[in-house]
């Protein structure tokens, strides 16, 4: 499948990458051909929790901005670009929610559902984890890292 020509299809296109937040590599590289992307938070993200300030489908709205994110910064850090992923292997989203909101997992599917979109059924479904958390730099609701297979 043609990442470019189904973003296209889909009317998407991806914002600049994130400046670095910090002392960090954005993209780390091992085993030959696995890439590692640093956590992304959203490009506007709005300020709060799920469960009180922040709706599901917002929160799904910042969890797809933040994937939008990771694929800014993957992109410009592999030679390449998006065409060369054969494969979303592992997605980690950062929920900041309330003691008793428990919908973390619905508010990752706003950026496991684009990668799903892009690469498709097979290589874009990750496996996953979507972790409730206090709070998260800025105030932000959502944050998100990801690990990818290149073709070499």
């Amino acid at each position: 499948m043609d990442v470019y020509a189904r973003m296209k299809e889909l009317g998407i296109s991806l914002p600049p990458p994130p400046a670095k937040g910090g002392l960090y590599a954005p993209v780390k590289r091992f085993g030959g051909n696995l890439v590692y992307v640093s956590g992304c938070g959203p490009e506007k993200p709005v300020q709060g929790k799920l469960g009180r300030e922040i709706s599901l489908e917002e929160g799904q709205r910042q969890a797809r901005s933040c994937m939008l994110n990771v694929l800014a910064v993957l992109e410009a850090n592999v030679e390449g670009g998006l065409g060369r992923v054969k494969n979303c292997v592992k997605v980690l989203s950062f929920v900041a929610s309330t003691d008793d909101f428990y919908d973390q997992p619905a508010v990752a599917n706003g950026g496991t559902g684009l990668l799903i979109d892009l690469f498709g059924p097979e290589a874009g479904a990750p496996a996953r984890a979507a972790i409730g958390v206090n709070a998260l730099p800025g105030n932000m609701p959502v944050e998100t890292e990801a690990l990818f297979e290149l073709d070499l």
